[in-house]
């Protein structure tokens, strides 16, 4: 737990709710109280989907049985109101954002294991994973006038899929390809 003192001196420290955007790296094993805390004083979660996919087999055992209802769980961020940036951590993780998006909705390993994914109530809808992987981003970095969606006046950073990863098969998301990558509106890739 916090000790009052401690927990006094970061309210003190972050002023109440906010635009300072302070982030929390990582946010992957929180205590159920601090979830009230990210909202109550404008602290963005920051994720690596993959994390949870990576660590499922271990995590219980290594935290417990208290501390597992934390872990991993981006729909209590969201239900709140949270902003959640995703990420991959690479090196630690592979870099490819379709991994990532494929773990937040599905939190199965490549294999689809565990059916029905771990701890489901805590997965992602698809809008919800592209918004962490993109707006929420660019909103973490104070950058969401200019990135994080395709909207008159914002660079035109996106890619071309090889397929609608929000209507393809939840299977088929970790394998989609890039056919292009789009840089301020300048073609900067193309696959062959």
């Amino acid at each position: 737990g916090h000790s009052q003192p401690q927990v006094a001196r970061n309210a003190a420290a972050l002023g109440g709710r906010n635009d300072k955007r302070f982030r929390i790296e990582h946010a992957q094993i929180i205590s159920l109280p601090d979830f009230q805390r990210f909202l109550d004083y404008s602290v963005i979660a920051s994720i690596q989907s993959t994390h949870a996919t990576s660590d499922m087999r271990w995590a219980a055992r290594r935290v417990g049985p208290d501390r597992i209802a934390g872990a991993y769980a981006w729909q209590r961020f969201l239900k709140l109101g949270v902003p959640v940036a995703n990420g991959s951590d690479f090196p630690v993780e592979e870099p490819n954002p379709m991994l990532g998006l494929y773990a937040a909705i599905t939190r199965q390993d490549l294999k689809g294991e565990p059916a029905g994914g771990w701890m489901p109530d805590q997965r992602m809808t698809r809008e919800q994973a592209l918004k962490s992987w993109t707006l929420d981003g660019a909103y973490a970095a104070f950058e969401e006038k200019v990135k994080g969606s395709l909207e008159p006046g914002k660079l035109a950073d996106f890619l071309v899929l090889d397929r609608d990863i929000m209507t393809a098969p939840a299977t088929e998301i970790a394998g989609t390809k890039v056919k292009m990558t789009v840089l301020g509106g300048r073609v900067v890739h193309e696959a062959q």
